[in-house]
């Protein structure tokens, strides 16, 4: 396939923006993947989302959007905000959910990516209000600075923006950015 990388035009990355001081550096850095994230996922199919990387592993591009806005849910509304609300994708009788209901069905696309998108939206309303990443929160009985938990989803979504790397490949040979 031909022009498989994104003109430097249309890279919604890219700012003229440079960061200063720690929040800036840090919520940068997660907006940068974030947008990664998406990117990979852009242009493909319910069928091509959900496909699985390889047997047995149940990862998908799917999987990895629901996966991370499950992510997003628990630190920020869950941990950060105390808000005692269930787990998304989650269920007694399936801790994996994210990934094993990726299924390739287009009303599932739509929800994960909406949900993932609200997940993205609160945490970014949460980051704007917090004056001191040094402020810490109580998290199974220690407490967590908020920097912790930031570095943390940098941390997450560089990650699992390498296995979308690696799932976006296998789909159409799309690699880089």
């Amino acid at each position: 396939m031909s022009d498989m990388w994104l003109d430097p035009a249309d890279d919604p990355r890219d700012t003229d923006l440079v960061p200063r001081g720690e929040k800036a550096v840090l919520t940068e850095y997660l907006r940068t993947y974030r947008l990664t994230l998406e990117l990979k996922c852009q242009d493909l199919d319910a069928e091509q989302l959900a496909r699985r990387s390889v047997p047995p592993s149940t990862m998908s591009l799917l999987g990895l959007v629901r996966h991370l806005a499950d992510v997003e849910h628990k630190w920020f509304q869950r941990v950060l905000t105390g808000r005692d609300v269930p787990r998304l994708y989650e269920s007694p009788d399936d801790a994996d959910l994210d990934f094993n209901g990726a299924v390739a069905e287009q009303a599932v696309v739509d929800d994960a990516f909406a949900t993932w998108r609200e997940q993205v939206h609160l945490a970014e309303e949460y980051l704007a209000g917090v004056e001191d990443l040094g402020a810490t929160v109580s998290h199974h009985g220690d407490d967590v600075e908020i920097r912790d938990i930031v570095v943390h989803m940098v941390e997450e979504y560089a990650r699992h923006c390498g296995h979308a790397d690696l799932l976006r490949e296998c789909i159409d040979g799309r690699t880089g950015q």
